[in-house]
């Protein structure tokens, strides 16, 4: 039956894009498929019940089909696991009511061509976090968000008209500043200081350009300027935050890797996948805008904003500081080191 053969081709379909960026390759057509796991996972689910109705298991085929088929769902659940109230969260929750010591922080990939300033600058104000992190903005959108500077007087501007400006603003007095570009002379990042109870706590805001064809066609630069920055927040060892647009989700073996490299926490793991983008479409929605975190610190709570008018979600976060408590870091393997090395190697020659 025609039906059939559509389903077979259906479940063929699914089953080989799910498992194509085991190739490691850095292609775009390879790694482009690391985002839509939990998408992946609810068609297959559907196909599960559409092959149990209509399939008559008669043949050796349809035995072999299902059989290909739940183990795909079953490798879909293990990416899609730990982004679930079902997982132990990575980043212990705050259990005090009053912290002593508390740092909140708000990232916008504003969307370049987007003319909603005041609906930013209006969420800004709304969320009052102590930094801000204002992605894609050229100049006029450094000039539209001036008047939140009577809230943040400290700040580190970028603009630039590539989609890869930034714009940060903090209350606190930002030290030891530098404008970076790890991998690409048009692609900058930040990283910078503030003082919190005499201490310093460091923090690095990125924005590497996605795999996609109009961007970039491979990943091997995004994937370096990330192992970069990881390297660099463990070499820290103080209390870090890498934060920002990253162009990838939470469980790609890049961001994995990034963790032991790092030694930092993910606070989504245990809690959710905290989906921003696209923002315009219900159907395609994964988690880009991150922050990880040192395990210096506790969450009190990591809330998607509500638009802004961008093909972004805004995302905030509010952690308490400990000090000197650690726990749940990774460890990275000699082969996750020589990895990383590796596609940092490739990606500057």
């Amino acid at each position: 039956m025609l039906s059939h053969y559509i389903l077979f081709s259906c479940i063929s379909l699914i089953c080989i894009l799910s498992v194509l960026p085991l190739l490691k390759s850095p292609k775009w057509y390879v790694r482009v498929w690391d985002y839509p796991r939990f998408q992946f996972f609810c068609v297959s689910i559907f196909l599960l019940i559409c092959y149990i109705v209509f399939i008559d298991f008669e043949h050796t085929a349809d035995w072999i089909f299902l059989v290909v088929l739940i183990a795909t769902i079953v490798y879909l659940f293990w990416f899609i696991y730990p982004y679930s109230f079902l997982s132990k969260k990575m980043l212990p929750n705050e259990t005090s009511q009053n912290p002593k010591h508390r740092l909140k922080l708000l990232t916008i990939n504003v969307y370049q061509d987007n003319e909603e300033y005041a609906l930013t600058v209006e969420r800004i104000k709304e969320v009052n976090a102590d930094i801000v992190y204002l992605l894609e903005t050229d100049q006029e959108w450094m000039d539209a968000v001036q008047e939140i500077k009577k809230d943040y007087p400290y700040f580190i501007e970028v603009p630039q008209d590539n989609t890869y400006g930034l714009l940060l603003y903090s209350k606190y007095e930002i030290l030891n500043e530098s404008i970076n570009f790890w991998i690409d002379e048009e692609i900058p990042s930040l990283t910078f200081d503030i003082k919190i109870k005499d201490k310093l706590v460091r923090l690095y805001g990125i924005h590497p350009t996605p795999p996609v064809p109009q961007e970039n066609p491979e990943s091997t630069e995004r994937d370096a300027e990330i192992l970069i920055v990881g390297k660099k927040s463990e070499e820290f060892k103080g209390p870090s935050i890498v934060f920002g647009d990253l162009n990838d989700v939470a469980w790609s073996h890049t961001t994995r890797l990034f963790l032991r490299i790092s030694k930092m926490l993910d606070p989504r793991i245990g809690r959710g996948m905290f989906n921003t983008f696209h923002a315009k479409y219900w159907f395609a929605k994964w988690p880009l805008d991150h922050f990880f975190v040192s395990s210096h610190f506790r969450l009190i709570e990591m809330k998607v904003e509500k638009s802004v008018q961008s093909d972004h979600y805004p995302i905030s976060i509010d952690l308490s500081i400990q000090w000197e408590l650690k726990e749940n870091e990774l460890e990275a393997s000699q082969d996750d080191k020589e990895e990383a090395t590796e596609i940092i190697e490739e990606a500057r020659d």
